[in-house]
């Protein structure tokens, strides 16, 4: 059996230089050994990478192609508060240092309250409360 646990994210970049500035904006602090072709944010218990985009698909994905620059893959991450206008005050600061408002945060089916945004490579995050979930 496999240990039910997640250790690294790894985000395909177009420009690591463009995605580590962006990150370092939002208030994170860059992994030592990062330069402009590999980066890494621990976020909790998970790393966050940032790896050129050919040379990761050269890896996880040799015979595909390379998705349009700006499509969405279909992943999403998140990012969980303490309370619900945690996520408004979140959400203003990350368009306030570059990132694209996808969703402005409402209140969701499932009982949160959530939006959307993308950072310049188009990676797509969650930034929600949801009622009972402890985010510490």
């Amino acid at each position: 059996m496999l240990p039910q646990r997640l250790n690294f994210v790894t985000l395909g970049a177009r420009s690591v230089r463009t995605l580590r500035a962006f990150y370092r904006s939002w208030g994170w602090h860059e992994n030592d050994g990062g330069s402009d072709d590999y980066a890494s944010f621990t976020a909790g218990s998970v790393a966050i990478a940032l790896y050129p985009i050919d040379r990761l698909r050269e890896e996880a994905a040799p015979s595909s192609d390379l998705p349009p620059s700006g499509a969405w893959n279909g992943v999403t991450l998140a990012m969980n508060f303490a309370q619900r206008s945690d996520v408004d005050t979140a959400v203003d600061e990350a368009v306030s240092v570059g990132a694209q408002l996808v969703a402005p945060p409402m209140d969701r089916e499932w009982g949160g309250y959530s939006g959307y945004v993308a950072d310049p490579e188009g990676h797509r995050w969650e930034l929600a409360w949801a009622p009972g979930f402890d985010p510490d």
